[in-house]
């Protein structure tokens, strides 16, 4: 691999209090034999700054790096659909790391933070690289093990295409407070990635890991089975990526919000996996001489809005709950608190599809038998469940919950995000106030009828059409 340049924007280091932007020169434990990446967030080999930044570190200090991955039994609400399908991304991982020479050891541990300090310190680590994630709980792994690993300990942002960490150190208001930073940014981190080749040492490389014995293993809903919509790993996301480009983003400027159509790239199961880096698609998007309009508008969901999903998570750690809103809309949320529902349901309702509205049931059916709902139904799906539970906190819950047991893209700061917007109003303006969502934005089946085919809709996804009368 030719000699290459890390932007060291990109890294900062771990300590138990905070996280310390780093100097040209990073540490490095004086008597270390090796460098450990703690792979997490991004489960690929190719195109990723964090595992590039370890091995541009060893080559500058003639060590090996040894790939981690640590596996928890139980991940918030993931089901076996979304293990079955990051176990086989990251059994790719491992054979690709292999065929280059780089150890890749696989852990199913309880502890993450506790397995991966146990690893680092039986090899010798003189420094551990790991992935940025601003959601809760892997915040708290990574100060775990900051605060009992003997070497440095590096964070690197290989998800964001600018550094989440650099771009910003506060809450953006919305998408038009940041978007001025990302175009201004932008073209110093769109750069091209070196390819890693084959490594010189002959470092020991473990077993490679049973996929299915670990399936086994894991604590978690066996009901919620995987889907064939989507195949897992780098090579799909790259086969699939290059099929959009080439049949569908011509038209994607005037067709993704017609959840018929089929003209989005559904490149997110890939993207919160970390099979595939944005910055990737982005390069390729940008350089395909496809219609302008439609490259434009696809780079404002990856970049722009994808970004702003990591901000809010980053620095809002209320992101899953109600104070996490805006005060405008807390206000309003609460201002109307008593006002008549004209139907309730619980959570098992929502979750068997079992509402009065069609269109809402085939948005939730669509959601179970695909591992994914199209954008615009996601808008429509939360919203509802705020106008027919009995709080903002129930509906906010009950949509978190649906949305990480059924799709694969689930437990991700779009996910999180997306249902703040649609429930609380985040990223979004005050609107008119109307009963039950005060100013937060209201949608109904009649605005989505003048987008597109409703009765289509349902049709292809609806076990039953109950209330087939709301659609004349």
């Amino acid at each position: 691999m030719k000699d290459y340049k890390i932007d060291t924007r990109r890294i900062r280091e771990i300590t138990t209090s905070a996280y310390l932007p780093v100097e040209e020169s990073l540490q490095f434990k004086t008597d270390g034999s090796c460098i450990v990446y703690w792979m997490s967030r991004e489960q690929r080999i190719q195109d990723n700054w964090a595992l590039l930044s370890a091995l541009h570190e060893s080559q500058k200090r003639n060590v090996n790096v040894i790939i981690a991955f640590t596996l928890v039994p139980q991940f918030l609400d993931a089901t076996i659909r979304q293990f079955d399908f990051m176990l086989k991304g990251i059994s790719e991982a491992q054979q690709n790391a292999h065929s280059l020479g780089i150890p890749f050891h696989f852990f199913l541990e309880k502890d993450p933070a506790k397995a991966i300090t146990s690893f680092a310190n039986s090899v010798n680590a003189g420094a551990v690289f790991t992935d940025f994630d601003p959601l809760n709980i892997k915040l708290k792994w990574k100060q775990d093990a900051a605060a009992t690993l003997s070497c440095p300990f590096y964070e690197v942002d290989a998800h964001n295409i600018i550094p989440a960490r650099f771009i910003s150190q506060k809450t953006e208001f919305a998408a038009y407070t940041l978007r001025p930073k990302v175009h201004r940014l932008l073209h110093e981190f769109m750069t091209s990635f070196p390819i890693i080749t084959p490594m010189e040492s002959k470092a020991t490389l473990p077993d490679v890991f049973d996929v299915q014995d670990v399936l086994k293993k894991v604590k978690v809903r066996k009901d919620v089975q995987p889907v064939s919509t989507f195949t897992p790993g780098t090579s799909a996301a790259l086969h699939h990526l290059d099929a959009f480009i080439k049949l569908k983003l011509d038209h994607y400027h005037d067709k993704r919000n017609d959840p018929n159509a089929g003209y989005v790239s559904d490149m997110s199961p890939w993207l919160h996996f970390g099979n595939i880096s944005a910055q990737t698609i982005a390069l390729q998007i940008q350089s395909s001489k496809k219609d302008k309009e439609s490259i434009d508008g696809y780079i404002e969901e990856l970049i722009v809005r994808k970004e702003l999903a990591d901000n809010y998570c980053l620095y809002t750690s209320d992101y899953d709950n109600f104070n996490g809103f805006h005060a405008w809309a807390q206000t309003s949320l609460n201002a109307h608190r008593s006002d008549e529902r004209a139907y309730l349901y619980s959570q098992q309702q929502f979750e068997q599809a079992n509402t009065h509205d069609p269109l809402w049931n085939a948005a939730q059916m669509e959601m179970i038998n695909t591992g994914k709902m199209h954008g615009y139904m996601r808008m429509y799906w939360a919203k509802k469940i705020l106008e027919w539970t009995h709080t903002p906190e129930e509906a906010q819950a009950i949509a978190i919950y649906l949305n990480d047991t059924y799709e694969l893209d689930g437990r991700d700061p779009n996910g999180y995000t997306g249902i703040a917007w649609s429930i609380g109003g985040v990223h979004d303006r005050a609107w008119f106030e109307r009963p039950i969502f005060g100013k937060i934005r209201y949608m109904n089946a009649n605005g989505c009828k003048s987008k597109f085919d409703v009765k289509k809709y349902i049709a292809m996804h609806s076990t039953e059409n109950k209330g087939d009368s709301l659609f004349p």
